[in-house]
């Protein structure tokens, strides 16, 4: 039998899902029409079979809440480049209230621009939308993409929603000092799980998302101050679970646990999650 995740292209496919099932909401707190197209019958099949991922569906809709705000924002203090890194199915260009001259770039494997362009033809993104088809492993590809982007743009943001988790420690590192050393990439918006969160996933569906070939792996345990000697200081920190609790989608012993005090530097046993905007020391 074929894996039920096949490669991590299929991965997009299962998130788009949870975004078409909140869309689909009479109290949506966002709304993505392409969401259900995008996650085609693969996406809802991924999303059925795994019950974990079922309960935790708040915390893929408060990610994707989370890091609208942050790019509402970003755009209205003057960002005129976003650069979204392993893009995948992300359908922002398309759905979210963005002035035309916005430049918006996305990075990813061909199979899943190739697919998502399929899905969208003929529909008109709300800015000036690239793609560019790229292994992100391959580090001097990245680098030279990195200058052309960084030397055409004044105040730039970059977004790399659910890819961190999959990269090793050193592999982080490494990204997070090439992007700093562009100065004009200003803010870097990312998702970040502390080591106790990381190996629940592990013990719950990490046999999946490993036999195709992208095991869950990156946690780090000082949280969000590891970016700090690679060039990348925490302005924000957003906790996933105080955040879904205010948007009303935890369970009640959610709920519950997201009144205990959090921390926004070091992480440790405790299952946490948070969305996190970083800023470029040299910038």
């Amino acid at each position: 039998m074929k894996p039920l995740i096949r490669n991590i292209s299929d991965t997009a496919r299962w998130v788009a899902t949870y975004r078409a099932q909140e869309s689909e909401r009479s109290d949506a707190v966002f709304r993505d029409p392409f969401a259900r197209a995008l996650a085609g019958e693969r996406g809802e099949q991924i999303a059925a079979a795994i019950p974990f991922m079922r309960e935790a569906a708040w915390s893929m809709v408060t990610r994707t809440y989370l890091i609208d705000r942050i790019v509402e924002r970003e755009v209205a203090r003057g960002a005129d480049l976003v650069v979204n890194l392993a893009a995948g199915l992300d359908s922002r260009p398309y759905r979210m209230d963005l002035p035309a001259p916005l430049r918006w770039v996305e990075v990813d494997l061909p199979e899943i621009l190739d697919y998502k362009e399929s899905i969208l033809a003929g529909v008109v993104p709300r800015c000036a939308l690239e793609r560019v088809r790229l292994d992100l492993a391959d580090a001097g590809a990245r680098r030279a993409l990195f200058a052309r982007l960084g030397g055409s743009a004044t105040r730039a943001l970059v977004i790399s929603e659910g890819l961190l988790i999959y990269l090793t420690r050193d592999a982080v590192s490494t990204l997070a000092r090439d992007l700093s050393s562009i100065r004009t990439f200003e803010r870097w918006i990312i998702d970040l799980v502390s080591p106790g969160l990381l190996t629940m996933m592990q013990k719950r569906m990490g046999t999946l998302v490993a036999q195709a070939g992208a095991p869950y792996r990156f946690a780090p345990p000082e949280g969000p101050p590891f970016f700090v000697p690679l060039g990348w200081t925490p302005i924000e920190v957003h906790s996933l679970m105080k955040n879904a609790a205010k948007l009303k989608r935890l369970s009640l012993f959610l709920r519950i646990m997201s009144l205990l005090p959090e921390s926004s530097r070091a992480q440790g046993a405790r299952p946490w999650s948070a969305v996190c905007l970083l800023a470029n020391s040299s910038a």
